[in-house]
C-alpha cells in the first residue's frame, strides 16, 4: 500500500454503503477527526455543533446520503455528530483550505479527441495519511462511482459508471453562510449522468461557501463553473475543447470577489495553459502526466511543494470514454500513477 492509497469497495442500501465503510476505515476515520480538529484549532465539542446544523439541508438534498451517514457512525462506532463533521469540515470550522489545479481537455487539444479530465490535489500533507479510494456499489439503482477522498468523508472528485466525472479547485473571497455544504453535493453529483444533469442540481442549490467544479461527461461536454452562495457561473474559455482553473475567479460576473487569497493561483494558471498549448492536438494521459509533475515554472510550478503551504498530495485523470481513472499517491514529480476501472 507504500504507493498507493487504501481501496475500500462498499456495496448494498444507503446504510449499508455508509456501515461497510465504517467498518473498514474505523481507525483511519478517528486519525481523520484528530487531524479536523487540530488543522481547524477547534475542539472536536464544538465542531460536532456547528456541523449538525447543515444536517438538515443535507437531508433535504438526499435522505439516501443522511441514511450512508447513520451507517458510517454505526460502522466505526462514532457518533452522528462525528460522523456529520467528517462531510463538513471546512463549514463547521468556517476555514477554508486546499489550492488545486484542474483541467478538462478534448477535441483539437487532445490525441484522437477524447476527452481527459483531472488535476492535482493540493492540500495539508497530513492529508494523504488518512486518504482513500471509494468505490461504491448502490443497490437501488444509482450508478456505481469511484471516488478519492477521505476515511469517513462520502463525497469528493472521481467518476462513475456512466462516464460523468468531476474534479475542483477552492475559491476565496466569500462569507459563509448556512447553505448547502460542498462535498455531499459532489457525491450526488456522481449520481448523474450529464452535464446538463450536473448544471440542474448546481442551479437548484446554494452552498455555505465558494469553490469551482470542472466537470465532464461521457460525450466529451465540458463545464468549468464557479459556485458561491449567492449564485453559480460557467466560465468559457477562448477555445471550445479547453477548460482550466486553479483558485481565482475567472468568470467576469465573479471578478469584483476576488481577494488573491492563493498567491499563486494567477502564474500556476498561466504556466499550464502554456504547458497544454506547447503539446496542443497531442495530449495524452502521458502528457497530463509530466505536465501535473512540472517545476520548471517555479514558483509558478503545477507540482507543490508546500508553496502556501500546499502540497500536491496525490492527482487524477479521468478518460470518460473509457471509464478509468488513474490515480497518483505524492507529488507529481516522485508519486506512483495506479490505473482503476470504475
Amino acid at each position: 500500500m507504500k504507493h498507493q492509497f487504501p481501496l475500500i469497495e462498499v456495496s448494498g442500501s444507503s446504510y449499508e454503503l455508509g456501515y461497510q465503510h465504517g467498518i473498514q476505515t474505523a481507525p483511519l476515520i478517528h486519525s481523520y477527526l484528530k487531524w479536523i480538529e487540530k488543522l481547524t484549532g477547534k475542539t472536536r465539542d464544538v465542531l460536532c455543533e456547528n456541523a449538525v446544523q447543515f444536517l438538515p439541508l443535507i437531508e433535504n438534498l438526499s435522505s439516501q446520503f443522511c441514511d450512508e451517514i447513520k451507517g458510517l457512525a454505526s460502522g466505526a462506532d462514532i457518533s452522528l455528530e462525528e460522523a456529520v463533521l467528517c462531510q463538513v469540515r471546512a463549514e463547521a470550522s468556517r476555514i477554508g483550505d486546499g489550492g488545486c489545479t484542474a483541467f478538462a481537455l478534448r477535441g483539437q487539444v487532445t490525441t484522437g479527441g477524447n476527452p481527459i479530465v483531472g488535476q492535482n490535489q493540493d492540500l495539508e500533507p497530513e492529508f494523504s495519511d488518512v486518504a482513500i479510494l471509494l468505490r461504491v456499489k448502490p443497490s437501488d439503482g444509482r450508478p456505481r462511482a469511484l471516488m478519492f477522498t477521505f476515511a469517513g468523508q462520502l463525497g469528493y472528485s472521481g467518476m462513475n459508471e456512466h462516464g460523468l466525472c468531476h474534479f475542483a479547485n477552492a475559491l476565496y473571497g466569500f462569507n459563509w453562510t448556512l447553505g448547502l455544504p460542498h462535498y455531499p453535493i459532489k457525491r450526488i453529483m456522481l449520481e448523474k449522468r450529464t452535464v446538463e444533469d450536473c448544471m440542474d442540481l448546481l442551479n437548484a442549490n446554494r452552498t455555505c461557501s465558494a469553490a469551482n467544479v470542472v466537470i465532464c461527461d461521457s460525450e466529451g461536454e465540458i463545464a468549468s463553473v464557479e459556485i458561491r452562495p449567492e449564485s453559480i457561473s460557467q466560465f468559457s474559455d477562448d477555445d471550445k475543447d479547453w477548460r482550466i482553473h486553479t483558485n481565482h475567479y475567472l468568470s467576469k460576473e465573479f471578478a469584483e470577489y476576488e481577494d488573491n487569497y492563493l498567491s499563486d493561483s494567477c502564474d500556476r494558471f498561466e504556466r499550464i495553459r502554456s504547458l497544454v498549448r506547447n503539446q496542443w492536438g497531442h495530449i495524452t494521459v502521458d502528457t497530463m502526466k509530466q505536465i501535473l509533475a512540472d517545476h520548471a515554472g517555479d514558483p509558478a510550478g503545477i507540482c507543490r511543494h508546500g508553496e502556501t503551504g500546499m502540497h500536491s498530495i496525490s492527482g487524477y485523470i479521468a478518460e470518460p470514454g473509457e471509464r478509468v481513472l488513474h490515480v497518483r499517491k505524492g507529488h507529481g514529480c516522485t508519486g506512483t500513477w495506479n490505473s482503476y476501472e470504475v
